[in-house]
C-alpha cells in the first residue's frame, strides 16, 4: 500500500480466503483492506498514538440517518459522556479532497451536531471548527489533541 503523510506504525494484515484484510481495533475484527481503510487505520493510529484520542471513545462505520437514507460516518470520537465531538471523512489517498467531500461530511453532521470536522485521504487532512453561535466555521492549522476538545 501507498506510504501516507500520518505516521507509520506496523498494521496486523492477513489474507483470508484469498482477499487482503487489516485488523480494526476500534471494531476488534478483521476488514477489507481497501485504499480507504489503509488511511482509516493509519489516521485512527495517529488520532490515539500521537493525539490522546482514547480508542474506546471512537467508533467506525457509525450509521445516521439522513432525509430517509441509511450513511455511515467513517469514524466520529465521543466525549467520556458518550456525545458525538468529532467526524472524520476518508478517501483513498487517488481520491482529491474537494468541496464535495465536505459537502458530504456536513450533511452527517446535520444528524450528530459535532463541533469539529476531518477530512483525509491520507496525504492531505484538514479539521474545521464549527461555531454553532456565529453560525460559521474555520479551518483549524491541525489537528486538535483530544484534551483540547470541548465537552471532552
Amino acid at each position: 500500500m501507498l506510504a501516507l503523510n500520518l505516521p507509520g506504525f506496523i498494521p496486523k494484515i492477513v489474507e483470508k480466503d484469498g482477499k487482503r484484510t487489516i485488523f480494526d481495533p476500534v471494531r476488534q475484527k478483521y476488514v477489507a483492506l481497501t485504499p480507504e481503510e489503509w488511511v482509516r487505520q493509519h489516521f485512527v493510529n495517529y488520532l490515539t498514538t500521537r493525539k490522546n484520542y482514547p480508542k474506546e471513545l471512537l467508533a467506525n462505520e457509525v450509521l445516521v440517518k439522513l432525509n430517509g437514507t441509511s450513511k455511515r460516518c467513517d469514524t466520529v470520537a465521543y466525549s467520556r459522556f458518550l456525545e458525538p465531538l468529532v467526524i472524520v471523512e476518508y478517501k483513498a489517498p487517488h481520491i482529491p479532497i474537494t468541496r464535495a467531500v465536505f459537502d458530504q461530511i456536513a450533511r452527517y453532521n446535520m444528524v450528530l451536531h459535532v463541533e469539529y470536522l476531518i477530512v483525509s485521504n491520507g496525504l492531505e487532512h484538514y479539521c474545521c471548527r464549527i461555531d454553532y453561535d456565529r453560525r460559521s466555521y474555520s479551518f483549524l492549522e491541525g489537528i486538535p489533541d483530544y484534551r483540547q476538545l470541548s465537552n471532552q
